[in-house]
């Protein structure tokens, strides 16, 4: 067996030597999240079991073994760069599997690892050592090291960045096979929220009703409508308890901002969402791909619902943390249906924002769109014209240059959108899978263990975060903990500029050479050494505010 410590943003491979971690030390601030790795190779025809201990009494310890995950599609063979790991079909390493009880089942053949996520408690401060042994079964020590930890007193201020990575509730109906809003899929649906919640994700898209998202045209997903609505002697009637619970469970789990399930069709606002309406006694799909976006029902039906939602949510929620989506990706032949679509609802959202993804700056000339979510490849004439409040999002497409985070990508891939994030005052990022396990238009649910590239449609790593574990809990990913990490250098980037001014920080972030969103340095260790420029800097300007 040969054992060996890695650094959280180096992916081990079965047939790769792991970088080595040499400094074994790093610099944080109390409550936040570090990660590291032991990496290890076992020469063997069986699988062995060790014990891990892992000895200190102020710092948090979580350790999970990470997992290789099949991907058939790792890239578009024909849309990618130089900075991926591979763009082969194979096992990439992303699943970060709880271990219980620090037994670990050591697998045979090739290079393995064993994540280690570290958070110092609060009030915690000072030098923390963290030392680490494997024993075998016998109690016979393997290997021995530490990990040396330095605890700023201080935590970091709270995020300013909206972060949303939408969430698919009915997804994980189908695949814990549980009956939607049921008792078991509200526990399960409180466990996927927490886990988000608990890595940065601060806005949730909400299914008032089923979101018409990555739906074939003419096809349906689970239905999961939280608005229960009954059509009576011409008039409609809406049960918001339903919706009043999912509330409940955002304000426990640190959801500050609310999106409603888009209004319209993706892909241009032709027709309405899925809508389950009770007539006569019976549930009948009232709405759908069979009803125009600009039918007279439709219009009848949005001025009955939508004043009665947004007074329940005035009365329930904060009203500029509310926001509202007409149709998701518009294009350019879509245009003029959009802007009619937007018009039908504009008159009942005046004291709400309405945001969607929307790339074409012309559109934002036009006014179609008055807060765009931009692709991050089409950003840079949006900040060359100054928009204020700009969001920005990546998917699939974006699979050139920019920051993103396939698992076929460097995890410095993914880290590397924090210094972006910070120079061009990004006030929202959104993704759109934190749970996909459809394929690609929802056509079938599919396992994500075994298909992680929704049927060989988006490159692995792009349709979800995180994984349906047992009990009903997220199973974490390495992406997952890696942009977390990411969104804390960003808490700590714009702490600095509150206290030293926005040009210190950028001195340091762009050191190497100025940062754009297709242009960045691609090596891991800038990440780390400038996290600990960035600490050690916030640190002389606290003393110096202290002396002042």
């Amino acid at each position: 067996m040969q054992f060996q410590l890695t650094d959280s943003l180096e992916k081990v491979f079965p047939d790769k030597h792991p970088r080595i971690w040499t400094e074994k030390s790093a610099s944080l601030f109390q409550n936040e999240q570090y990660s590291f790795q032991i990496a290890y190779q076992h020469v063997g025809t069986e699988d062995s079991f060790v014990q891990l201990q892992a000895e200190t009494d102020a710092v948090a310890i979580t350790l999970s073994h990470v997992k290789n995950v099949p991907s058939d599609l790792p890239a578009y063979p024909d849309r990618h760069d130089d900075n991926y790991l591979s763009i082969e079909p194979g096992l990439y390493p992303d699943l970060l599997e709880p271990i219980r009880e620090n037994k670990i089942k050591l697998q045979a053949g090739g290079w393995n690892a064993i994540w280690i996520d570290v958070q110092p408690k609060q009030q915690v401060s000072g030098e923390q050592l963290i030392k680490i042994k494997l024993l075998d079964e016998k109690g016979q020590c393997l290997y021995e090291d530490a990990v040396n930890i330095f605890v700023y007193p201080y935590e970091l201020p709270k995020q300013k960045l909206i972060h949303t990575e939408w969430f698919h509730g009915d997804c994980l109906a189908d695949y814990y096979q549980v009956e939607v809003f049921s008792e078991k899929h509200w526990e399960i649906l409180e466990n996927f929220i927490q886990a988000a919640g608990e890595n940065g994700v601060n806005m949730l898209l909400t299914p008032i009703f089923t979101p018409p998202l990555d739906t074939e045209v003419g096809g349906e997903r689970t239905t999961i409508q939280l608005v229960q609505m009954e059509y009576q002697n011409g008039k409609y009637i809406f049960d918001f308890s339903l919706l009043k619970r999912w509330l409940e469970i955002c304000e426990r789990h640190h959801i500050k901002y609310l999106e409603m399930a888009h209004l319209f069709t993706q892909w241009g606002a032709e027709f309405t969402p899925k809508i389950i309406v009770k007539e006569d006694g019976k549930l009948t799909k009232k709405f759908g791909w069979h009803v125009k976006a600009d039918s007279e029902e439709y219009q009848e039906f949005l001025q009955a619902f939508l004043p009665e939602l947004t007074s329940f949510l005035k009365e329930n929620w904060e009203v500029d943390k509310v926001y509202f989506h007409i149709s998701d990706e518009p294009g350019e032949a879509q245009l003029s249906m959009y802007a009619k679509a937007k018009e039908m609802v504009i008159p009942y959202l005046t004291e709400f924002s309405i945001v969607d993804a929307l790339s074409d700056y012309d559109f934002y000339e036009k006014g179609v769109v008055a807060k765009p979510i931009v692709a991050s490849n089409h950003i840079q004439p949006f900040i060359e014209h100054q928009v204020p409040g700009l969001w920005t999002y990546y998917c699939c497409s974006q699979n050139i240059d920019v920051s993103n985070r396939f698992m076929a990508m460097p995890s410095a891939r993914n880290r590397i959108i924090a210094t972006q994030l910070f120079k061009y005052d990004i006030e929202g990022f959104l993704q759109w899978g934190f749970n996909f396990y459809n394929s690609q238009f929802s056509k079938k649910a599919i396992n994500p263990y075994e298909i992680t590239d929704a049927g060989k449609a988006f490159p692995s790593g792009d349709a979800f975060l995180v994984y349906p574990g047992e009990n009903g809990k997220a199973y974490p990913s390495i992406r997952l903990r890696v942009f977390y990490q990411a969104l804390q250098d960003l808490r700590a980037f714009n702490w600095l500029a509150t206290l030293s001014g926005k040009e210190t920080v950028l001195s340091k972030i762009e050191k190497q050479g100025e940062i754009t969103f297709s242009v960045y340095p691609k090596d891991g260790r800038y990440l780390f050494t400038l996290r600990e420029e960035v600490n050690q800097a916030i640190i002389e300007s606290l003393k110096y505010e202290q002396i002042k």
